[in-house]
């Protein structure tokens, strides 16, 4: 990680200021005792690195002080009479920064460290960013709407108390590009920020925003805000380091940390709208050209819909403050910026203040739409292939119904379009009397084959030519940024049609009408997609579009021509299609039979999940119990199994078709099914149990859909009692075990081989203990003892340790609750003092910093062996071959001693 972030790493007798502008010093000198990395950047000593195992990443904080100390210290060779500013913690993977410099330092997690440059930059300011943040004058206030004015304000108090993420809630139509770009403006000019990055999550966002921070006027500046700072849209991997904003889509941004290329297409594509994929997405990865800390500010446009999923992970790899903006934010937008809601502006606070107009809904409801469609057999049928609309016509074999769902997808009926389309040329003066022209009206389409069915049926109902309907997609073929312009400023074309492009963000203050011919199964979208609607206009611009209208826009129109305003919504689209069914009951369905497409791929995605979090132990064992079958091995195999294409390739084997032919039904299930019971087969009940079971041990549920509410402040009264029941129930559960598993054997009825328990011994009594009781997992059990001994010492370094300590409890080693690694300390102390208390040689300084090794290793994990030597931390000084060379033939009578003695 630090050789990725620019650093020279070198140990502490080869330091080499010339080979780097920053180096890494090993096991530096203070007067406190070596620090794991001093930091040297242009030979002046600017921070430390305190490094843990990979296992601490939960209880990291906690070695805060013990990092800070070594950055208190005085360095050997160096003159630092301050502090060094710069202080980190790190397992490799969770890393934790403090910049002393900032107000009230505050510890905070990083993707990875600051690379040299940037360290000696923030070492060389007068005060931090987030110092400078402390400093912004009060607010000028002249041309912003109150909604703004408050939500800067509140926006501005959150930077300086230091939270670092906060979301701005703005009904559509009330500014929020404009209030971003005030806020930019004044973290530029005021905080001398050095970079913000607005982010977006289609191409068509990105370049209405470009255009906004170009055109904006400061109201304390004649210049725009081109003249006063760079602001470049990034349209390819390129990052301007000059740039003080950035304008990006996520996409983008996403593929630049790759380092992959990018589809044009993808900038295109609504999150929002877009199927749910079971492949898992990768990792960004440490990117030496935009740091973590590249940007000090990420304004993220749209945000209930660009911080789930995939691309929540580009977030979290800057080390900036993340500001949200939304109109319809959910209860996991809430939980992702921790309820740090700086602005509430709702649409209806919006009505009220005349920033936005109402809506009115108008049903259209069919017999087609409520019912379906029925071909018969023995009827024509037209067939038409979706992308080349190339016909042919046949004869139906079969009855077959089409739901209203599949219409436009699976089943044209035009009939259908043209039904709703005559009907709301119909009804056009009654919704809107007096009117000689249609109003602009915006129709919402299913796909861009439903699209192309609308234009043409709306142009022959109405009578009128190419000009009055188009389609104002990315596919169309005249450019969509030309017909969106047109239909916002110009008399033609009075309705348009679209997929998605101008679903949100899209601003057409002229627009009276939505028509809606697809359902929308998200209720944020939904939204959005009204608030197209929602724009004020005065009655003098309305009329340069719209002559006959007769005043101001006073309100929209909602046609509902598909039960669009009945439907059940979902807030936002699941990243698990089966959220609330245990992985447990997931596998044991499957393995049972069921062959359900949605259960395969959740259960692919919680295995890849846990793919990512386990040991190679635990890999190991998995292996074994599958048959040499990884869990990689097990997510592709699923995945493979509801792939559409492999599906469809089984299907045509199962029963061949011609090629222009869909597979039937009968072969795509039996393809499905087959599939399917082919991945699965490595599912058996001891492998459910093995997953279940190994998951529980590392899988944390993060819950961003429930807000939570304090109900009740107070002691709780019956805090004896439940530790009480929790302390018998373990007692109760060793002696139940005490004959049939070796280490209680050992524990209760031979002390004289306590010293041959085995770190094994230990972790096997501790997982059959969580499989069989999960309540009496030893940390839980650890706190009730804890609690009835009025113990106020340190807490245990892990379970195992935990469970050691307990065990002794329990079995009346120890009279009191003691932490294992003191007890090993302690009996370490004593027999030190003994050994050199005698006739016999002293230890020396490099002996005695083998037995500090081995004592810390068997505080952790019971016992020593031979084999031990060969890993962490031995092999870093030697191994087996150094320790031999240090105590020669007492080498073997010495670990043995130490086994038996720290652990008596």
């Amino acid at each position: 990680m630090l050789r990725a972030a620019g650093w020279a790493v070198q140990d502490k007798n080869r330091i080499d200021h010339n080979e780097a502008k920053g180096i890494a010093v090993r096991e530096y000198q203070t007067d406190v005792g070596p620090v794991d990395y001093a930091l040297f950047v242009d030979r002046k000593a600017v921070g430390v690195i305190e490094a843990k195992p990979e296992d601490w990443g939960h209880k990291i904080t906690t070695v805060e002080e013990q990092s800070g100390g070594y950055a208190a210290a005085q360095l050997k060779w160096v003159n630092n009479s301050e502090p060094l500013p710069f202080v980190y913690e790190s397992t490799g993977e969770i890393t934790r920064f403090t910049n002393g410099r900032d107000p009230k330092p505050r510890s905070r997690e990083v993707f990875s460290f600051h690379q040299p440059e940037t360290l000696l930059a923030w070492f060389n300011e007068e005060k931090s960013f987030r110092a400078r943040l402390q400093d912004l004058p009060e607010l000028n206030t002249k041309g912003l709407r109150d909604c703004q004015i408050t939500a800067i304000t509140n926006l501005e108090e959150s930077f300086k108390a230091d939270k670092p993420r906060a979301l701005i809630q703005l009904a559509t139509g009330a500014g929020k590009t404009f209030t971003a770009i005030t806020s930019s403006y004044r973290l530029l000019k005021h905080a001398k920020a050095k970079r913000i990055l607005f982010l977006v999550d289609t191409k068509n966002l990105g370049e209405q925003a470009e255009g906004e921070f170009i055109a904006f006027e400061p109201n304390d500046d004649n210049r725009k805000f081109s003249e006063l700072y760079n602001a470049r849209r990034l349209t390819s991997s390129y990052v301007p380091a000059d740039a003080e904003v950035s304008i990006c889509t996520i996409q983008r941004m996403y593929s630049i940390l790759k380092g992959e290329p990018l589809d044009e297409a993808a900038e295109e594509e609504n999150p929002a709208e877009s199927l749910l994929k079971t492949k898992e997405p990768l990792p960004v990865e440490y990117n030496a050209k935009v740091p973590p800390e590249f940007y000090d500010v990420i304004i993220i446009d749209e945000c209930h819909r660009s911080i789930y999923n995939l691309w929540r992970q580009v977030l979290e790899y800057f080390d900036s403050y993340l500001v949200g903006l939304t109109a319809t934010p959910d209860n996991r937008t809430f939980g992702f910026f921790k309820k740090n809601v700086v602005s509430e502006y709702t649409h209806e606070d919006a009505v009220i203040d005349g920033v936005n107009v109402q809506g009115e809904v108008f049903l259209i409801e069919t017999e087609v739409t409520q019912n379906g469609v029925t071909v018969k057999s023995g009827q024509d049928v037209e067939r038409r292939e979706r992308l080349t609309r190339r016909k042919r016509w046949e004869q139906a074999d079969e009855d077959t119904t089409y739901t209203a769902k599949q219409l436009d997808k699976s089943v044209v009926n035009p009939d259908q379009i043209r039904t709703v389309i005559k009907e709301f040329k119909n009804q056009l003066p009654n919704i809107f009397p007096g009117r000689t022209e249609t109003p602009k009206t915006l129709i919402f389409a299913k796909t861009d084959s439903h699209a192309d069915d609308i234009i043409q049926t709306v142009r022959e109902e109405f009578g009128e030519g190419n000009e009055f309907c188009k389609k104002v997609t990315y596919q169309a073929d005249e450019d969509p940024k030309s017909v969106l312009s047109q239909f916002r400023n110009n008399y033609y074309p009075r309705i348009a049609v679209t997929v998605d492009m101008i679903a949100t963000g899209t601003d057409v203050k002229p627009l009276e009408c939505l028509l809606f011919m697809r359902d929308v199964k998200s209720k944020n979208y939904f939204e959005q997609m009204k608030g197209r609607g929602t724009r004020t206009l005065d009655a003098e611009k309305l009329k340069l579009v719209t002559p006959s209208a007769n005043g101001a826009k006073t309100h929209y129109v909602l046609v509902d021509a598909v039960g669009v305003t009945k439907s059940v919504k979902t807030t936002s689209p699941p990243l698990d299609t089966k959220p609330s069914v245990p992985m447990k009951d997931l596998a044991t369905a499957l393995m049972m039979g069921v062959r359900d497409e949605e259960a395969v791929s959740s259960l692919a995605g919680r295995l890849a999940r846990l793919d990512r979090q386990i040991t190679k132990q635990e890999h190991e064992r998995i292996k074994q119990a599958t048959g040499g079958i990884s869990v990689q091995n097990m997510v592709q195999q699923l995945l493979h199994a509801v792939d559409p294409d492999t599906i469809d390739q089984k299907a045509r084997v199962i029963d061949p078709v011609s090629a222009d032919e869909e597979p039937k039904p009968e072969a795509v299930a039996k393809a499905k099914d087959e599939l399917i019971g082919d991945a699965t087969k490595f599912l058996t009940g001891e492998v459910v149990e093995l997953l279940d079971t190994i998951r529980r041990d590392h899988e944390q549920t993060i819950d961003h859909e429930t807000l939570d509410q304090v109900t009740k402040v107070g002691w709780q009264g019956d805090a004896d009692e439940n530790a009480k029941a929790l302390k018998t129930d373990f007692e109760s559960y060793l002696a139940e075990h005490k004959d049939e598993i070796g280490a209680l054997t050992i524990f209760y009825s031979q002390p004289a081989r306590r010293s041959t328990i085995t770190y094994e011994m230990i972790r096997d009594l501790m997982e059959k203990l969580k499989s069989d009781k999960p309540k009496l997992a030893p940390l839980n059990v650890w706190r009730a003892y804890a609690h009835l001994d009025e113990y106020r010492g340190n807490n245990p370094v892990s379970e195992l340790t935990a469970l050691v300590a307990l065990i002794r409890r329990v079995t009346g080693i120890d009279e009191t609750l003691s932490p294992f690694s003191d007890t090993v300390r302690r009996n370490f102390q004593n027999w030190i003092m003994k050994r050199h208390a005698g006739a016999g040689d002293k230890f020396n300084e490099e002996q005695m910093s083998w037995l500090h090794m081995i004592r810390e290793h068997i505080s952790t994990s019971h016992h020593l062996d031979r084999d031990d030597l060969e890993s962490t931390p031995f092999d870093a000084k030697g191994g087996m071959g150094k320790m031999y060379q240090l105590f020669g033939d007492e080498m073997d009578s010495v670990i043995s001693e130490l086994n038996e003695v720290l652990t008596g």
